[in-house]
């Protein structure tokens, strides 16, 4: 690109005024903003939760991003198929899958290992959204830690007991949605 390309319009930046130079502006709508937040808090409402004393209250647990889960189907066995779309869909490569072949008659694999990298995941949904059986889901829990990077690798027990906690809470999104997963 040159500097004498006829297709380049360039701008030229704006003079700043005398209130711009001097930042009288922003440093009074910094004051507006604290005084707003004093008033509401003075009045009851309060803006930030002292967190671990008080859960913070979450609107919708079903837009909420947290924690994986691994569902289960009606009769108790895991919903993945081992498609490895979730793994494909991740941006962040925090999935892996060891499929073996399923001794079930209605479908192909099963994922013998599956794990997720809790840590290296940035919980984007893609998975979620990529799974053709609704298998993988992310829960609304927020609150997760662990003592070292080991104990933040979810394995598929650990995944589907994430699934027997958040059951009665969260039912599976498919089944909130109206459609009933085969």
């Amino acid at each position: 690109m040159r500097e004498d390309d006829p297709q380049i319009k360039w701008v030229a930046e704006p003079e700043l005024g005398l209130g711009g130079k001097m930042y009288l502006p922003m440093f009074a709508q910094g004051l507006a903003t604290t005084f707003k937040h004093l008033k509401n808090s003075l009045q009851g409402k309060t803006v930030t939760v002292a967190y671990p004393d008080e859960e913070p209250e979450i609107g919708n647990p079903l837009i909420y991003r947290g924690v994986h889960r691994l569902n289960k189907d009606g009769q108790g066995r895991v919903r993945c198929v081992a498609c490895f779309l979730c793994a494909t869909a991740c941006p962040a490569h925090c999935i892996d899958i060891i499929a073996a072949e399923s001794p079930w008659e209605d479908r192909e694999k099963y994922p013998r290992s599956f794990t997720i990298d809790e840590l290296r995941c940035i919980y984007c949904g893609m998975c979620e959204e990529a799974c053709p059986v609704d298998a993988i889901e992310l829960t609304s829990l927020y609150n997760l830690t662990g003592r070292s990077r080991e104990e933040m690798v979810f394995d598929k027990e650990k995944l589907l007991s994430v699934f027997e906690a958040t059951k009665e809470k969260e039912p599976m999104k498919s089944a909130t949605l109206g459609a009933a997963p085969s």
